[in-house]
């Protein structure tokens, strides 16, 4: 647990003088390692129960919660997990980034997954959201989805860190 010291500004008229005031919290820092195998460009999986359980066993009520793919070639981000938006998300990353194109990287490596480290690159390997009275703000239909864009399978790790109070 670490204690943190901040300066406050305060308004004169609630407490007489404009004086920097010392503030305590208690911030703390809880992490958690998801582990799953995928099947490749095109894989998404749900990970938000696996998160709001890192949440609730944080014990932090209110602060922030940070999802983060250990890799360079998925991402994570959010998305209504339903079938429909399942197949409309690959073919959306083939029209935009697509797989069998000749990129830079493949010529210098000759893995043939160059198209999948631009599209990590343009969606992001992590998503934070914030955690109120130990709960995680999202809406009704909003799922944390990691997204694999290699291809071939892989072994993956998501690293979970909840802060707060």
């Amino acid at each position: 647990m670490t204690v943190r010291f901040h300066n406050c500004h305060c308004e004169p008229q609630l407490f007489g003088a404009k004086q920097p005031l010392l503030v305590a919290s208690k911030i703390m820092i809880h992490s958690h390692t998801i582990s799953f195998p995928t099947t490749g460009d095109g894989d998404m999986i749900d990970l938000t129960s696996q998160v709001g359980t890192a949440v609730s066993k944080s014990g932090i009520r209110d602060g922030i919660v940070i999802v983060c793919a250990v890799g360079s070639t998925a991402g994570v981000s959010t998305i209504e997990f339903e079938p429909g938006l399942k197949r409309d998300w690959p073919a959306l990353m083939q029209q935009l980034i697509p797989a069998g194109r000749a990129y830079e990287h493949d010529k210098t490596w000759g893995d043939g997954n160059g198209y999948a480290h631009l599209r990590s690159t343009l969606v992001g390997t992590s998503f934070t959201t914030t955690v109120s009275n130990g709960k995680m703000t999202l809406g009704t239909w909003q799922q944390i989805v990691f997204l694999e864009f290699d291809n071939r399978p892989r072994d993956r790790e998501v690293c979970v860190q909840v802060m707060g109070e």
